[in-house]
C-alpha cells in the first residue's frame, strides 16, 4: 500500500493537466491516452479501479450485431473497426471467438435471413474475421449437441470477440499504464465535488480508508464517473446536454455447460438476447436487460429463474441447472445515453444502444463522458485527448500510440528466456495454458521481472494459493504494483478467482493466508476476515430474497 500513500501525498502537490473522477474503461484509457501523450494527470475513484460497472460487463468486444436491426449502420461499423483493433493491438488479451446461434421455428426472422445480415456484418468489418457459416439442425447436432434442436429451424455461426481476462483486469492494465507514464491514480479516494477559482479546478477529496480530506488542483476536469457522471455534475454545477438511463443485466457463472471454445447466442422467449460464454472451467449465462433507475443493484430471484428457465429449455443437460449450480453472479447497470429530458419519448427501451457522449464545457475547461461500450474504449482515449488539446493542455507527445502491447519483438524475447529457462516446465496440472503464456498475457513487460524471481528463487515458480494458478512472485508483483488495498481487489477484480471459485472453496484455499501476508503484512488476519465478513452479510440478504 506505499503506492497508494505515495499518490496521495502527491495528488495534493502543484497543479495537474488534467483530473479524472472515475476509474471505469472511461476513465481509464482517459488517463492512459493523456498520460501518454505528455500531460500531467491525477486520476481517483471512490472505489477500487474497475470496481462498479466495469466490474460487471459480459468480457466481451463486439461490434453490435443487434445494431443491424435498428439501423445503426454508422454505430455498427465503428464499433467493428473498434474491435478489429483491439484484436489486433491486444492479441494475447482480446481474441476473436465464434458466437453460434440458433433460431427457433416461428421466430419473427428466417435464419436464412440473420445469415445474410451476418455477411453484411461481416462486411463492415472488412472481412477482418473469420466467415459466417450456415447451419442446418442436423450440423447443429453434430457440432454442438448440448443444444436442443426440437423446435430449431436452423442457425449461424459468426465472429466477434472476448477478453482472456476478466473485465476489471483489462481496464486496470490501462490505469497500470497511465502510471507507468507519470499519471498519479488513487483508489478509494472520493470526489466530494469541485469548484472553478480563476482559471483552475479545485476538487475536494476524501480518503474513504481513513476519512482524510484534501484539495486536488488541475486545469482541466474530466468526470468519467459512469452511471454516478450525473450525480457528480450536481456537485459541481454542471448542466449537461446528456444524462443518463439505467439497464441491468446478470450473469450466473455455473460449472462448465460445453467444452468447445465458443458463445451460444440464443434469444429467450420474451424477445431478449442472452449467452453462454466459456470462462476456463466455468461457464457464463446471461443477461438480462431491465431498466431500473438505480445504480444501485442487485441479482433478484426473478432474474436467476428467467436466465435458469431459458437456458434449460435450450440444452441438453444431465440435469437441469438450479440456484444450487450457481458459483458467483455478476449485476450491475450499462448507462445509456438519453438527451435530457427525452425520457418519456423511449419507445422500444431494448433498441437503445450503447454509443457513447461526451459533453464539453469549454469556458470552465470540463468534460463529461456518458454511456459507452467497452469495444469502443481506445476511441474514446483517443477523443478526449482531442478535446484536452483544444482546451489548451499542451500534448507534447501528441502522436504517441498510448495503447497496445508492446513490439512483437520484445514478447520474442521473453519467450526466448523463458524457454532457456524451461519454464513451461513448471506449469500447474490443473492450469489449461501454460506459464509462459499466461505470464505474458497478465504482465507483458512487467513478466520479465517475474522470469528474473523465478531465476533466483524457483519456489516463486509454485502456485500459492490452491485451486487457482497464481503463483508466488505474482502475488509479491500485486503488493507492489496493483494496488491492492482490500482482499476483494485482488479475489474480483486483479483476478478472476471470485468468480469461477464458490465462496467457501476460497475460504479453504489452501495458501491463501499466506498470499494475504504478501499483500497486507501485519494486517493479513483482518483483511481476511473482513473479506468473508462482507461476502457472509452479502449471501444472507441474497438467501433472505430469495426466501
Amino acid at each position: 500500500m506505499k503506492l497508494r500513500e505515495s499518490n496521495i501525498q502527491k495528488l495534493q502537490e502543484g497543479i495537474y493537466d488534467v483530473l479524472i473522477v472515475g476509474s471505469g474503461i472511461n476513465g481509464a484509457v482517459s488517463a492512459a491516452a493523456l498520460s501518454g501523450k505528455g500531460a500531467r494527470v491525477a486520476l481517483i475513484d471512490q472505489r477500487d479501479f474497475a470496481g462498479f460497472t466495469s466490474q460487471q460487463s459480459s468480457n466481451l468486444a463486439w461490434g453490435g450485431i443487434k445494431y443491424l436491426e435498428s439501423r445503426e449502420y454508422s454505430l455498427v461499423r465503428k464499433l467493428c473497426l473498434s474491435r478489429n483493433h483491439l484484436i489486433r493491438h491486444y492479441p494475447s488479451r482480446v481474441q476473436e471467438i465464434r458466437f453460434f446461434s440458433t433460431i427457433d421455428k416461428g421466430f419473427r426472422f428466417h435464419p436464412l435471413f440473420l445469415w445474410a445480415g451476418t455477411w453484411v456484418y461481416w462486411l463492415f468489418g472488412n472481412g477482418f474475421t473469420k466467415t459466417p457459416r450456415l447451419f442446418f439442425k442436423r450440423t447443429i447436432q453434430r457440432e454442438e449437441p448440448v443444444v436442443k434442436t426440437e423446435s430449431a429451424a436452423g442457425g449461424f455461426e459468426y465472429s466477434d470477440a472476448y477478453l482472456h481476462d476478466n473485465d476489471s483486469r483489462f481496464v486496470f492494465q490501462f490505469v497500470h499504464s497511465a502510471m507507468d507514464r507519470g499519471c498519479i491514480a488513487a483508489n478509494y479516494m472520493e470526489s466530494l465535488g469541485a469548484r472553478r477559482e480563476g482559471s483552475i479546478w479545485v476538487a475536494h477529496a476524501r480518503d474513504v480508508m481513513n476519512g482524510q480530506e484534501m484539495e486536488i488542483r488541475a486545469k482541466v476536469l474530466i468526470n468519467a464517473a459512469g452511471p454516478f457522471v450525473d450525480q457528480h455534475n450536481v456537485l459541481t454545477g454542471e448542466q449537461t446536454e446528456h444524462h443518463h438511463a439505467f439497464s441491468k443485466g446478470i450473469h450466473l457463472i455455473v460449472p462448465q455447460l460445453t467444452a468447445h471454445k465458443r458463445i451460444m447466442t440464443f434469444f429467450a422467449d420474451d424477445g431478449r438476447l442472452f449467452f453462454v460464454i466459456p470462462m476456463g472451467m466455468r461457464t457464463c449465462i446471461g443477461t438480462t436487460d431491465t431498466r431500473v433507475e438505480s445504480p444501485f443493484t442487485e441479482v433478484t430471484d426473478e432474474d436467476r429463474q428467467f436466465v435458469l428457465d431459458n437456458i434449460n429449455k435450450r440444452l441438453n443437460l444431465n440435469r437441469p441447472l438450479t440456484c444450487a449450480d450457481i458459483i458467483a453472479e455478476r449485476c450491475g447497470v450499462r448507462p445509456l445515453v438519453i438527451k435530457a429530458q427525452a425520457d418519456d419519448k423511449i419507445e422500444d427501451w431494448l433498441q437503445l444502444s450503447r454509443k457513447h457522449a461526451i459533453d464539453v464545457h469549454r469556458a470552465k475547461a470540463h468534460l463529461s463522458i456518458f454511456g459507452g461500450k467497452l469495444t469502443d474504449c481506445i476511441n474514446v482515449g483517443d477523443e478526449v485527448s482531442d478535446i484536452v488539446a483544444q482546451l489548451g493542455v499542451a500534448l507534447p507527445h501528441r502522436g504517441y500510440q498510448w495503447y497496445g502491447e508492446p513490439h512483437p519483438s520484445v514478447r520474442e524475447e521473453y519467450l526466448h528466456q523463458a524457454k532457456l529457462m524451461n519454464l513451461d516446465s513448471y506449469t500447474s496440472p490443473e492450469s489449461i495454458e501454460s506459464l509462459s503464456s499466461r505470464l505474458w498475457r497478465r504482465y507483458d513487460r512487467q513478466a520479465f521481472e517475474l522470469l528474473a524471481e523465478i531465476r533466483e528463487d524457483p519456489r516463486q515458480a509454485e502456485v500459492l494459493i490452491k485451486g487457482t494458478d497464481y503463483i508466488r512472485c505474482e502475488i509479491r508483483l500485486a503488493k507492489h504494483q496493483e494496488m491492492i488495498i482490500k482482499l476483494e481487489d485482488f479475489l474480483r477484480r486483479r483476478s478472476k478467482i471470485a468468480l469461477v471459485l464458490r465462496h467457501e472453496e476460497i475460504r479453504k484455499a489452501e495458501g491463501l493466508l499466506e498470499a494475504c501476508e504478501i499483500l497486507f503484512g501485519d494486517q493479513a488476519r483482518q483483511k481476511f476476515d473482513e473479506y468473508f465478513q462482507e461476502q457472509l452479510t452479502q449471501g444472507r440478504g441474497a438467501m433472505a430474497e430469495v426466501a
